[in-house]
């Protein structure tokens, strides 16, 4: 089991498809949005809330999923990539305390994702 009480950093390369089992756990009163991945980790970002399976084992088939909802966030920081950075990053602080910290790293646009759900959260925070 996961350790909910400890800070999180995931690091997204490329925006992808929809898996199954990621849409299975949205609910019909979600809309998503988009799904970015990691090296093997998957996160769905949809109009109420963060979506992160984190991906364990060798095969990378056991996976615990994180929910990090807009509303549990308490601040939020995005730190754009300069020239010579490789990444650009979301910082949450959560509630309870908890930091999560999203990078992505977008070869195309490197803020791209990073925009994408900065406004996401602005949207869910303003209304």
């Amino acid at each position: 089991m996961a350790d909910v009480n400890s800070n999180k950093v995931f690091t997204f390369y490329q925006e992808v498809p929809m898996s199954e089992t990621m849409k299975a756990l949205i609910s019909d009163k979600e809309k998503i949005a988009f799904a970015v991945k990691t090296m093997r980790d998957v996160a769905v970002f949809t109009d109420k809330r963060i979506l992160i399976a984190d991906k364990q084992g060798l095969t990378g088939k056991k996976a615990e999923y994180f929910t990090i909802p807009y509303k549990s966030i308490v601040t939020y920081a995005v730190e754009h990539s300069g020239t010579l950075d490789f990444d650009s990053e979301l910082k949450l602080t959560l509630i309870d305390g908890l930091t999560a910290e999203l990078r992505f790293m977008d070869s195309r646009n490197k803020n791209h994702m990073l925009i994408r759900v900065y406004q996401l959260i602005n949207e869910y925070m303003v209304n």
